[in-house]
C-alpha cells in the first residue's frame, strides 16, 4: 500500500498549483523525458503514441477533402525567407541559423524552418504554370524550430511537430473557402476525436498570423480558466504569390496570381487533452485517442485459471486496443498506474469472477463500476467506450459555458479575470490601441472574434466607443 500511496503523492493537486500538477502528469504518466537540449522534450512512447492517433485521424480527414502529403527541406535560405517582408519580421526573434557546414562557414546562412511557407512558394512558382495545375492541395508532418524563451512540455517547445498544409488556388473565393474548410476540419475533429469543444472565429489583425490576410482559429478553454489557441487556418490571399512571382495562365490566356492558403495544428493538442480532461489522479483519455483502450488487470492471478482466463478475454476483446497487465506488481499499484496513465477502461477479472461468467468494467474518468457478463463484454465494452467519449465532451462544454462570462466595462472584466478566470465576451472598437491597453491592465488577449456574433453592449469594453464586434478574450497558454 505505501507504494500506491507515493504514486499518487507524486502528483502535486492541481487546485494547489496547476503548473505543477501539469509537469507532474506529464512526467508521471511518462509522456515526456526532458532531453539535453534546453526547450527542446523527448516524447516517450506514452506521448508519442497519442500523438501517432492523432496524426492518423487528421491525415485521414485531410485525405477526405483531397488533399496529398509532401515533404520540404529542414534548411531555407537566407535570401528565400526575405522575399516575404511581414512573414520574416514575424519569425525574426525565434529563428535558429545554421552558419557552419562542418568547419566551414558557409557563403549563405540557412534558417532551420520555423515554418515552410517560403518554401512551398518557391515550390510553387516552378510548378504551377497553368490553371489546369490548380488547385494545389498539400499538406506535410515535419518538426519545425522556434527559439522560445520560455518553455513548457507539449504547449511551447524549441522543437515541436507539427502539420502544415499549405493550397494553391486560381481564386480568392476558392482559398477562403479552403481557410474555413480547414478550420472546420479541425473543429470537428477536436470535438469528436479529442472531446474538446472549441470556439471559431477570425483573429484580430494585431494576432494574425505573419504575412496573412486573415487568421481564424479555433479556441479551447482549459481546467484553469486559461485559453489555448488550438489550431489555425491562415488566408493569404496573393501576397506571397506576388511575393515569389506564383502566377499561371488562365481561361482567357491572361497571366494571374495564384490565391494560398496555410493551416496547421501542432502537439500542443497532447497539452490541451491533459489540461481539459485530467485530474488529481492523472491523465484521462478519450477513448478514440487514447493509445491503450482497455486494460485488463487479472485479480489473483497465481490462482490456477485465472491468467488463461484473462487472455482469452484479451483475445476476444481484440477488436479494441487492449492490452493484459500480467506483470507481478499488486492490483492495487496497477490500478494507480492505468488511472496515471488515463487508461479508459480497466476490466478486473479474478477467481469468483470466472465463477460467475463475468468481469468488472471500470471506467477511468467517473470510476464507475460495471459488473458485465462475458458473453457480451464485447457490446458493453464498445458501448461504454462511446458513452465515455461523449460524456467527456459534454463535460467539456458545460465547463466552458460554466466560466464563460459577460463584461461591458473595464471594471467587470477586470473583476472577472480575478475572481472567477475563463473566457469574457465583451464588445470592441476595432482599434488595436484598446486591444493594447487592455492586454497591459489586464493581462488578457483577443482569443478570437467568433463567427457566431452576440451584442453584449452598444459601445468597446475598453474606451467606450462604438463597438464593431463581439470579441473572445481571456489569459492564454
Amino acid at each position: 500500500m505505501a507504494q500506491e500511496k507515493k504514486l499518487v503523492e507524486a502528483i502535486t493537486s492541481m487546485e494547489e498549483d496547476f503548473a505543477q500538477w501539469y509537469t507532474d502528469v506529464v512526467k508521471k504518466a511518462e509522456l515526456i523525458e526532458y532531453s539535453g537540449v534546453k526547450g527542446c522534450m523527448i516524447l516517450r512512447p506514452n506521448g508519442y503514441a497519442i500523438w501517432e492517433n492523432i496524426q492518423r485521424e487528421l491525415d485521414d480527414r485531410f485525405k477526405q477533402t483531397g488533399v496529398e502529403n509532401v515533404y520540404m527541406p529542414m534548411f531555407i535560405p537566407e535570401s528565400l525567407l526575405q522575399k516575404e517582408k511581414d512573414h520574416v519580421e514575424g519569425f525574426a526573434r525565434e529563428v535558429a541559423w545554421v552558419t557552419h557546414g562542418g568547419t566551414e562557414e558557409l557563403q549563405e546562412r540557412l534558417c532551420v524552418r520555423p515554418t515552410s511557407e517560403t518554401l512551398f512558394c518557391d515550390f510553387y512558382s516552378k510548378i504551377i504554370q497553368s490553371y489546369r495545375d490548380l488547385p494545389k492541395l498539400y499538406n506535410q508532418w515535419c518538426s519545425v524550430v522556434r527559439w522560445e524563451k520560455t518553455t513548457r512540455p507539449f504547449l511551447r517547445t524549441t522543437e515541436f511537430l507539427w502539420q502544415e498544409g499549405h493550397t494553391a488556388h486560381a481564386t480568392a473565393e476558392e482559398a477562403e473557402e479552403r481557410t474555413i474548410q480547414m478550420l472546420n476540419v479541425y473543429a470537428d475533429f477536436c470535438e469528436e476525436v479529442l472531446a474538446i469543444p472549441m470556439i471559431k472565429g477570425r483573429k484580430t489583425d494585431k494576432e494574425k498570423f505573419a504575412g496573412a490576410m486573415s487568421t481564424y482559429t479555433i479556441e479551447a478553454l482549459m481546467h484553469d480558466g486559461k485559453a489555448l489557441q488550438s489550431g489555425t487556418s491562415h488566408n493569404f490571399g496573393d501576397g506571397f504569390a506576388r511575393a515569389f512571382d506564383i502566377q499561371f495562365t488562365d481561361k482567357d490566356n491572361k497571366l494571374q496570381y495564384v490565391h494560398q492558403t496555410s493551416w496547421g495544428v501542432t502537439t500542443r493538442l497532447i497539452g490541451a487533452v491533459i489540461m481539459v480532461h485530467g485530474d488529481n489522479s492523472g491523465l484521462v483519455l478519450p477513448p478514440v485517442i487514447a493509445p491503450t483502450q482497455v486494460m485488463i488487470v487479472p485479480i489473483m492471478q497465481k490462482k490456477a485459471g485465472v491468467l488463461e482466463k484473462a487472455n482469452e478475454l484479451k483475445e476476444k476483446l481484440s477488436a479494441f486496443r487492449v492490452k493484459l497487465d500480467d506483470s507481478d506488481k499488486s492490483p492495487g499499484w496497477k490500478f494507480s498506474e492505468q488511472e496515471m496513465r488515463g487508461i479508459p477502461l480497466r476490466v478486473e477479472i479474478g477467481p469468483k469472477d470466472i465463477e460467475a461468467n463475468q468481469a468488472v468494467i471500470v471506467r477511468r474518468d467517473t470510476r464507475e463500476k460495471i459488473v458485465v457478463s462475458l458473453d457480451d463484454i464485447e457490446v458493453k465494452v464498445k458501448e461504454t467506450l462511446e458513452k465515455m467519449q461523449s460524456d467527456m465532451l459534454e463535460r467539456a462544454r458545460a465547463h466552458r459555458d460554466a466560466h464563460t462570462y459577460k463584461a461591458t466595462n473595464m471594471e467587470e472584466f477586470e473583476k472577472i479575470l480575478i475572481e472567477t478566470p475563463g473566457f469574457i465576451k465583451a464588445m470592441w472598437c476595432g482599434e488595436e490601441a484598446c486591444e493594447l491597453e487592455i492586454k497591459e491592465k489586464t493581462g488578457a488577449t483577443s482569443r478570437c472574434i467568433p463567427f457566431e456574433q452576440e451584442h453584449i453592449a452598444d459601445t468597446c469594453v475598453c474606451c467606450g466607443k462604438t463597438a464593431k464586434s463581439m470579441v473572445y478574450w481571456g489569459k492564454a497558454y
